[in-house]
């Protein structure tokens, strides 16, 4: 497995890295990502045990696939600063160490950005008077549950919040069980992202033969390679664009791991929430496959 440092190993999996953990990201929404991470997760269940984590947290979907049964559910919360103005003698230290601008003096009184903070506790560890305390700020949900025999996650971020990476961590922190844990990873290329597939073994791409899958493919790729996790590629809708995906894989040396045909067929049964594995047998063995691919290029 590609390795990452112990103690973020612990940070984001409890047991250490003793699964083998893959990541399904897109460098744009729409792509199939959802549809390849609960297929595959779906396609190994019976032959090994499987974790499913929606790290999605802007837009969770999986579930609409997996129709899971929650058993547990945890708010997530920041911890933000209050002011007690009695105590406050502005003296600027807390404005000016916030590196987010969470915090701004109005002379009388320092108004509180929540929106804008990251709950790092600085304000309140440096404040010379003891005016700032913290008040814990719901900013999301994770549920933990089981769906089709297979252990599921999910995070959900609050309504307003724009927090997306600590939901995201706490997702990751739930899993319990393994040796196969599949995330699906926000859209984009942006902290999302980066917090959904840091740490995984093994991360896959998903695309579609266009030139706006190629384009979105580009900047997915250059992050993955940033980031030092080993990747592959898996076309959705092959057949229906060009060739340039392909042709820039094979220039690139990146592996192509699947494709999965365009067919309407297909598309109506993701549109309805099904999964393409028990509508349509002959693709399981094609998710199977995609597995045993990950697996070899994992262990290589």
């Amino acid at each position: 497995m590609v390795g990452i440092a112990p103690t973020e190993a612990q940070d984001y999996f409890p047991n250490g890295g003793e699964n083998m953990i893959i990541a399904i990201a897109s460098g744009k929404g729409g792509t199939g990502k959802t549809t390849v991470a609960a297929n595959l997760a779906v396609s190994l269940k019976d032959k090994m045990p499987v974790a499913l984590l929606d790290c999605d947290v802007e837009e969770p979907n999986a579930h609409l696939f997996l129709m899971p049964e929650f058993t547990e559910r945890e708010s997530v919360t920041l911890p933000v600063p209050s002011i007690d103005s009695d105590k406050c003698t502005h003296c600027g230290i807390c404005t000016r160490i916030c590196a987010y601008h969470a915090l701004a003096d109005l002379g009388k009184k320092i108004l509180v950005f929540e929106e804008l903070c990251h709950g790092c506790g600085g304000c309140s560890l440096l404040c010379p008077a003891g005016a700032i305390t913290e008040i814990h700020k719901e900013i999301g949900l994770v549920e933990r549950g089981t769906a089709k025999g297979i252990e599921f996650v999910q995070g959900t971020l609050s309504i307003g919040s724009v927090l997306a990476p600590p939901v995201i961590k706490k997702v990751k922190s739930r899993i319990k069980s393994g040796p196969a844990v599949i995330i699906d990873s926000p859209p984009g290329t942006s902290c999302p992202m980066i917090n959904a597939v840091s740490g995984a073994d093994y991360c896959v791409l998903v695309t579609e033969p266009t030139p706006f899958g190629l384009s979105d493919l580009q900047l997915a790729v250059g992050v993955v390679r940033e980031l030092g996790i080993s990747f592959g590629v898996v076309i959705n809708r092959a057949g229906m664009g060009d060739g340039e995906v392909e042709k820039y894989l094979q220039e690139q040396n990146i592996p192509l791991l699947m494709k999965i045909p365009f067919d309407r067929r297909y598309a109506a049964c993701c549109a309805r929430g099904g999964l393409l594995v028990e509508e349509f047998p002959e693709l399981r063995q094609s998710f199977n496959n995609l597995w045993k691919a990950i697996e070899r290029r994992v262990e290589a």
